[in-house]
């Protein structure tokens, strides 16, 4: 396209923005038409993609990091032929694939959920390593932010982890179109103070007239250009480009334009101009990268082993069977035994340092390029990254998440190490697995289980050693339970997961002692959870008890309620959990403070049982 055609271009972007917007009677028109001439000369020009084929290698990936501009990204895969003109007017409708931020779930030339400001970027530097470090393939990342989403922090973690990676292979593209939602944004369009920050962090930065396409031409061509540092592209644009009533102007932001056929005409109508294929010519299909089954590590019974050590042994030998295997670390891999997998296969190993945010939007990128990732980090940690994590529901991603140092059981570091809210986080997760192993076998097995499953994978390991109550050959499905105690005496179920279940194991013994039947079920699956065991369990013992080294608010009790759910009889449920807030003490003092030790549990049950005798 020549520099008319491709002016002709952005218009042609601008009118159907407003145009889906219209329809819609929603959307966000003006923030579509401040970027339409970028995208206009990136797709063009330089973008090389197969959009028949948007699964192909070596094509380049596009990341709309501020999804409100859907309407611009829809009229760019209209003017690809990806989709028609009836389907670019059923934006925001019912049953559309064209949702109001786009979602690859529903469209395949998306690579990631966006809406949520501030993600993109760290995505798209996730999608850059894979392709570097991992994919070693020529494709380019794009990345379109908007200026109002560089206040997140997050954009900044990606920016330090895509200098120290040197990802010449990521170029950002900011539409400084000067103003946010609410009005101005911090810096307007002082396009120098975005650039002194981005130099700051070691990128090559650019800036340019947004509206110029011969300029944004050569900016593109620098970006290509580059060697050794990702590239930022700073352009200066208007909101509302191409329409008086619109342009610069505030208090339209996420409204459709109140003239919308006048805007469409001052714009100069609706064009049918096609964007020029640029596929790629060569790398066309992706090397194999699941080879086998694993053989786990296994201990024997008795030994006293922390899962968290079982976890790093685990996941090193799944990465020796499975090349797909990615593992990704927040700078604490000494301690939640990540290293292990480091020292076995460094070039598949991610450091990200202390950036959880970028750890798991890395994780989310590495996903899009079919590897399957492994994060892990301190389990109070990952709260730093809830949206993140909730963001990669939306985009129906497949990551693994680890969590270690869960609990009181940690210990003397105190409260803000503890993970006492991270079973509630990720059941709040929608499709989430969480999962809390209780010895080194069962770990082991849950590790290479959650490589073969779907959506978002939580499993929560603990620092200190526990005894190994399983032996290397039992199955732990997942969704599964184990009954570690019962008989036809039973008059009490506990449940118990993780730290909790040797702590229960010593009450059920000592209460037994006393005449005291109790069943001790192991809840190592707490999401999905094994309904029919519980539910068995109520029926024949008449009341549950549960034990979690977590808050009583979404852990363990909560999915033990929610099994009764559809309609059952609620048995009696007694919670045991962490009420207290905790301080420094020896593990052993934090369970018997909070009152999840054996002695609080027996103390519980002997007046769970005396009460039912009374009755």
């Amino acid at each position: 396209m020549n520099t008319g055609e491709l002016v002709e271009l952005g218009q042609q972007l601008r009118v159907d923005s407003v145009r889906a917007a219209a329809a819609a009677g929603s959307g966000h028109p003006t923030s579509s038409m401040s970027a339409a001439d970028l995208m206009a000369v990136l797709f063009a020009r330089h973008f090389t993609y197969d959009f028949q084929q948007p699964d192909h290698p070596a094509n380049d990936r596009f990341v709309l990091s501020k999804g409100h501009a859907s309407p611009l990204m829809y009229a760019t895969l209209k003017a690809a032929g990806a989709i028609d003109d009836e389907e670019l007017l059923t934006f925001r409708e019912d049953g559309s694939r064209l949702e109001g931020h786009p979602t690859p779930r529903r469209l395949p030339w998306v690579e990631t959920a966006t809406g949520s400001l501030g993600q993109g970027l760290p995505v798209g530097v996730g999608i850059a390593l894979a392709g570097k470090r991992l994919d070693h393939a020529d494709y380019r990342v794009w990345v379109l932010c908007g200026d109002s989403e560089l206040a997140e922090g997050s954009v900044w973690e990606a920016a330090e982890q895509a200098a120290y990676e040197h990802l010449d292979n990521l170029t950002a593209v900011v539409d400084v179109n000067r103003l946010g939602q609410r009005g101005p944004t911090r810096h307007g369009h002082d396009l120098d103070a975005y650039a002194r920050r981005f130099q700051a962090f070691g990128w090559h930065t650019v800036e340019v007239d947004g509206h110029d396409v011969d300029a944004v031409d050569r900016a593109y061509g620098e970006a290509l250009s580059t060697r050794g540092q990702p590239t930022v592209i700073l352009a200066r644009t208007l909101k509302g480009k191409g329409v008086e009533s619109a342009e610069d102007r505030e208090g339209l932001h996420g409204k459709p334009l109140p003239e919308a056929e006048d805007a469409v005409t001052e714009l100069g109508g609706p064009r049918d101009l096609r964007i020029p294929a640029h596929r790629p010519s060569s790398g066309g299909t992706p090397p194999a990268r699941h080879t086998g089954e694993p053989r786990l590590p296994h201990w024997d019974k008795g030994e006293e082993v922390a899962t968290r050590n079982a976890f790093g042994e685990a996941l090193a030998a799944l990465g020796t069977a499975r090349g797909d295997v990615v593992a990704l670390d927040g700078e604490v891999g000494d301690s939640t035994r990540a290293e292990f997998f480091a020292k076995e296969h460094p070039e598949r190993y991610i450091e990200c340092y202390i950036a959880e945010q970028q750890m798991v939007a890395a994780a989310v990128g590495v996903a899009a390029r079919g590897w399957t990732p492994y994060a892990a980090t301190f389990a109070a940690f990952l709260t730093r990254a809830h949206d993140f994590i909730r963001m990669a529901a939306v985009s129906g991603s497949g990551i693994n998440l680890v969590g270690s140092h869960a609990g009181v059981a940690i210990g003397q570091d105190g409260p803000s190490q503890m993970g006492l809210e991270d079973l509630a986080m990720m059941r709040a997760v929608h499709g989430s697995t969480v999962l809390y192993p209780c010895d080194a076998n069962q770990t082991a097995r849950l590790v290479a289980a959650m490589a073969g499953l779907d959506g978002i994978r939580y499993l929560r390991t603990s620092r200190g050693e526990s005894p190994v109550i399983y032996g290397p050959d039992e199955e732990f499905p997942v969704g599964g339970s184990k009954v570690l105690r019962s008989s036809g005496r039973d008059r009490l179920t506990l449940v118990a997961a993780g730290v909790t279940v040797p702590e229960a194991l010593a009450a059920a013994d000592a209460l037994e002692r006393e005449g005291i039947a109790v069943r001790v079920i192991d809840l190592y699956s707490v999401k999905p959870v094994d309904r029919e065991t519980l539910r068995t369990a109520a029926e024949e013992t008449g009341c549950l008890m549960t034990v979690e080294d977590h808050h009583p608010e979404g852990g363990l009790g909560d999915a033990v309620a929610e099994a009764f759910g559809d309609g059952r009889p609620v048995p009696r449920l007694v919670r045991l959990a962490v009420r207290n807030m905790p301080g420094s003490a020896s593990p052993q003092e934090q369970l018997h403070a909070s009152g999840i030790d054996a002695e609080s549990i027996a103390a519980a049950g002997r007046l769970l049982v005396g009460e039912a005798v009374v009755s």
